[in-house]
């Protein structure tokens, strides 16, 4: 099955580089480039090609620094910048963020980060989620690259909206397009006993939206089926077990394993994922190792998503903080 029309199975349209699916319906190796140096607009077009085709791209070997990282990010839109980061996200670069200012999350709440991580993903299909999903605009795309990784372990899994949605039988691929949902920041999360900081911060900065459940990809045109496990509250106008039982239908339906591909990172190896069309699932089998893993991002700014109506998804409640413009520092 395929989900677009578009052909991003082109090795031989730039001399040396070469693009290699790495399953059925999601992902693909892109060889021969290096995102250090000055990227001319072919090469650009074919990297956004293949990830608007494949889902998520995957890059070996790359030598980038944060300032490198930002320069690749720029050259496919507007990079997000972060009111708040955590100390080990690099100073004088906003745009970056550093994945391991998740693992001091915990503590700044009273728990060690294993069981804030427990509250937060207690079913198997909880952890999936696409970045920043409550937002009334989630980010566009998403570029991580690896800085130090386990000898073992730590690999993410990313799954295909909208191959997803066209598994669906026709009936429910109906019925689903006329609904919406409200996705909301630290939907599932399972409070502590007494007072919990985490959960009167959550409320404190809380950010919720109503998206389409099926939104229309603003580039392909392909309808995707917008759900994911941690910002997905209830869907709208149906009774609370009504919700349950669609959502754990769908979401099952999404990580099925013929949808998803599996990544094993290394030390310069950097994805770029279509964060309108995928969810993915970050690692929880490290913290055993004993080894560090860093990760550093940037994302990309979005837009609001519009559903098979044409109604464009809403906000609810408190809305999220503008980004700093991109002329400050933290």
């Amino acid at each position: 099955m395929t989900t677009d029309s578009t052909s991003a199975e082109r090795p031989e349209r730039l001399a040396g580089v070469a693009v290699n699916p790495v399953a059925g319906h999601i992902g693909a190796e892109i060889s021969g480039v290096d995102l250090a140096a000055p990227l001319d607009d072919s090469l650009v077009a074919l990297i956004r090609e293949t990830m608007l085709r494949w889902k998520v791209v995957f890059f070996r070997d790359q030598r980038l620094d944060h300032a490198g990282h930002v320069a690749f990010a720029r050259r496919f839109g507007e990079p997000v910048v972060l009111r708040k980061r955590g100390s080990a996200s690099p100073e004088g670069f906003p745009e970056v963020e550093t994945t391991a200012d998740r693992l001091e999350l915990g503590g700044r709440f009273g728990m060690e980060h294993e069981e804030w991580l427990r509250r937060r993903r207690h079913t198997l299909l909880r952890g999936w989620h696409c970045d920043h999903g409550a937002r009334i605009d989630p980010p566009a795309a998403t570029i991580l690259r690896a800085e130090t990784v386990p000898p073992y372990g730590g690999d993410t899994t990313w799954a295909n909206l909208a191959a997803a949605y066209a598994g669906l039988s026709a009936p429910v691929r109906a019925f689903v397009d006329g609904l919406r949902a409200e996705h909301r920041l630290g939907v599932g999360y399972q409070p502590r006993p007494g007072d919990d900081a985490y959960l009167r911060h959550l409320l404190d900065h809380q950010v919720a939206s109503e998206h389409p459940l099926v939104r229309v990809h603003p580039e392909t045109g392909e309808r995707v089926l917008f759900v994911n496990g941690y910002y997905l509250e209830q869907i709208s106008g149906v009774s609370r077990p009504e919700s349950a039982a669609l959502l754990e239908m769908l979401l099952e339906q999404v990580v099925r394993p013929e949808y998803t591909v599996r990544f094993r990172w290394e030390p310069g190896s950097v994805a770029f994922w279509d964060n309108r069309a995928t969810v993915h699932l970050a690692p929880g089998d490290t913290a055993h190792v004993g080894h560090p893993r860093i990760m550093h991002r940037v994302m990309l700014q979005g837009d609001v998503p519009v559903g098979v109506d044409g109604i464009a998804a809403r906000g609810r409640g408190r809305s999220p903080p503008p980004a700093c413009p991109r002329s400050r520092t933290r």
